[in-house]
C-alpha cells in the first residue's frame, strides 16, 4: 500500500476504518481483542463524535480535532498512546508508560488489569477538549475566523 509523506497509509473512509478495527478485534480472538473492544466502547461513550482511522501499518487511531489516542496490541498488552498525554491532568494515575517524554503518554493494559471506565472517559474528554482548544488557538484557525472589511 502506498505511504504518505509522514509514513502513514492514505486515509480510508471512516466506515472502512471502523470495519478494519472490527476485523482486527475479531482476528485477535483473545483477551487483547476483548480489551481493545471495551476500550473502543469507552472512547465512543466519552467522545461520541470521535473519528476512527487507521494509520501506521493499520494501527487504530481515534481523533477529534486531532489525534486523541492510538490503540496498539502486543503479545502482553494493549497500549493506548495519547498524542498529547503530557499536557493532560491524570488524577487517577492511568498513565503508566512513556512517562519520560514531553508530549505523549500511554496506558499499558495487561491481561489481568481492570479498566477504570470513568477515569478513562474523563481523560479522553480532556484530550478531545485539549485538541479543540489547540485547533481554535492555531494561527490558521484565527486567520479563517477573521472577517474581511470592505
Amino acid at each position: 500500500m502506498k505511504k504518505t509523506s509522514n509514513g502513514s497509509t492514505p486515509a480510508a473512509s471512516a466506515d472502512d476504518a471502523s470495519a478494519a478495527i472490527d476485523a482486527r478485534i475479531d482476528e485477535l480472538r483473545d483477551w487483547r481483542g476483548d480489551t481493545l473492544s471495551r476500550v473502543r466502547q469507552v472512547i465512543h461513550d466519552a467522545v461520541p463524535a470521535v473519528v476512527e482511522e487507521l494509520k501506521w501499518r493499520g494501527t487504530p487511531v481515534w481523533s477529534s480535532d486531532g489525534i486523541i489516542c492510538t490503540g496498539e496490541t502486543y503479545k502482553d498488552k494493549v497500549k493506548l498512546t495519547f498524542a498529547h498525554g503530557a499536557a493532560l491532568k491524570d488524577p487517577a494515575k492511568l498513565f503508566n508508560s512513556s512517562l519520560e517524554g514531553n508530549t505523549r503518554r500511554a496506558i499499558d493494559i495487561q491481561q489481568t488489569d481492570a479498566i477504570n471506565g470513568k477515569a478513562l472517559q474523563a481523560l479522553l474528554r480532556e484530550a478531545a477538549a485539549f485538541n479543540a482548544a489547540k485547533k481554535s488557538a492555531s494561527p490558521r484557525a484565527k486567520k479563517a475566523s477573521k472577517t474581511i472589511k470592505a
